[in-house]
């Protein structure tokens, strides 16, 4: 017997029991729709929590924080440069920067005539230049600073926030009036934005220290910041990238040591933090980093990295922990609608099974005749087995063209209640499967199904139909051809 030829009476077979086939095709159309739905809700709600999650935070970056409670400080090393490049050298982390910031820096930023206008600094910080290259910050104008760059004394290269030009303020004007400041966002009386009072890039910025010594006589050192390029701004990201100013760590560095001599404090520039919780004290580390961003090649490799970053006796913290509670969650959700959907199929697999022992009652004198012109035993028994693998790759497909059919309405759910003038709340449907975190886009998909998925689909439900088929597919083979025969 050929491949065509067992394929030809296979379903041959199936044909002439249309009812019977036709009702045990649906219940693998039920278990293989259920299932496939369930997954794709499953898929679509993890890819709208990494959705979210990248709006808060970068999900490859780690952030080490220098302190420790207690005693436990002493033994914490110190997360200096030389800790950096240890950092560095672990597998997976592809870079690291310090955010270095002088909490006792006094600075303001002045520009134009007679430094008529002002800028506080809020957020200043010196970091790797390269690491915030490869930890994607973008530019909306301008380039990075090199790590060679020399300006000249007293010049400063630096990178800005994409909004900070509206940070100045303009000292002619009185504190009360409405035109000292301009804002992000204002616009004037016609709808236009509002501009700031000069382009940040073109115009001279100078960077002014202002201290006071033991007789409280003020003090000022100037520096020009040299504006080399323009964040675009990112609220995943630092701060910075909004209104803030980021140099090199060895100039921030430099005017800590600048801002020590003017004031005549020797202590730590980075600003000792001693204070109390729970009758504990919390030391910040007077000769380390603040704080340090690390950055992982993959989100799967971000838990192996931290761990061995707390092995050294840091505090860290990262997006991974909100990453797994919600993948937990939505594994939970799945788990108990997808318990459900194998509960279909397997009903289903007992039908097929059904289905095919009443085929061998009914054909066991064919069985006989088969076994009696020379019929090998295994044809006999593939033949049985095709015919339950091609009842549940029947139901398989007919299973994934509904599931598209569901995923699609689900999509659409919103759009179709507009058209019958009605409205769908799905912020329940999609928070059941994403924990309830704040922050998720209820306009987003509802369900994806993804090739692989549809292949999955189709693969379990042919396999489901096989395994049924076994054991009728084995019982056939052991029918006596002499018995068989006699069979009526």
């Amino acid at each position: 017997m050929k491949i065509s030829d067992l394929l030809r009476l296979s379903t041959d077979n199936l044909r002439r029991r249309k009812g019977r086939t036709a009702l045990t095709v649906i219940g693998v159309v039920v278990g293989t729709f259920s299932i496939i739905v369930m997954i794709s809700l499953g898929i679509a709600s993890n890819a709208q929590n990494e959705a979210m999650l990248q709006s808060w935070g970068d999900l490859t970056q780690i952030t080490i924080n220098n302190y420790q409670w207690g005693a436990a400080s002493g033994d914490v090393p110190v997360l200096d440069d030389k800790m950096l490049d240890q950092l560095r050298s672990y597998e997976h982390v592809v870079a690291v920067t310090p955010m270095y910031r002088d909490n006792n820096l006094n600075a303001q930023v002045y520009a134009g005539k007679n430094d008529r206008y002002e800028a506080y600094v809020w957020e200043m910080y010196g970091v790797d230049m390269d690491a915030l290259q490869a930890m994607d910050y973008k530019l909306i104008s301008g380039s990075f600073v090199a790590s060679d760059t020399n300006l000249g004394k007293k010049k400063i290269p630096v990178l800005i926030g994409e909004h900070f030009a509206y940070e100045f303020q303009d000292t002619r004007k009185s504190y009360n009036s409405g035109k000292r400041q301009r804002y992000w966002g204002e616009t004037d009386a016609l709808g236009n934005p509002v501009e700031p009072f000069f382009d940040v890039q073109k115009e001279k910025l100078t960077l002014r220290l202002m201290a006071y010594d033991k007789n409280g006589n003020e003090k000022t050192e100037d520096y020009q910041l040299v504006v080399m390029g323009v964040f675009q701004q990112d609220d995943a990201k630092q701060y910075f990238t909004n209104a803030g100013v980021v140099m090199r760590v060895s100039d921030m560095q430099m005017l800590s040591k600048a801002y020590q001599k003017l004031s005549g404090n020797k202590g730590n520039s980075g600003g000792v933090m001693i204070s109390s919780a729970g009758g504990r004290p919390i030391q910040q580390k007077d000769n380390g980093y603040e704080n340090v961003y690390v950055k992982v090649d993959d989100v799967d490799n971000v838990a192996e990295v931290e761990e061995k970053i707390q092995d050294l006796g840091y505090e860290t913290s990262s997006m991974t922990q909100i990453r797994e509670e919600m993948q937990a969650s939505v594994a939970k959700s799945q788990m108990i609608l997808g318990g459900t959907a194998a509960v279909a199929l397997l009903v289903a697999a007992l039908n097929i099974a059904n289905t095919m022992m009443m085929s061998i009652y009914e054909r066991t004198k064919e069985i006989g005749v088969m076994k009696v012109l020379g019929c090998e035993v295994r044809k006999i028994r593939n033949m049985f087995l095709v015919e339950a693998g091609a009842i549940g790759l029947l139901g398989g497909v007919i299973g994934v063209a509904l599931s598209y059919a569901a995923s699609a309405v689900l999509n659409n759910l919103t759009t179709i209640a507009a058209l019958f003038g009605g409205k769908i709340d799905l912020s329940g449907l999609m928070n059941s499967f994403g924990g309830g975190y704040y922050g998720m886009d209820t306009n987003a998909a509802i369900s994806m199904i993804p090739p692989w998925l549809v292949l999955l689909g189709l693969g379990f439900s042919t396999l489901v139909g096989v395994l049924s088929g076994l054991w009728p597919a084995i019982r056939a083979t052991k029918i006596s051809a002499l018995e068989a025969i006699r069979h009526e």
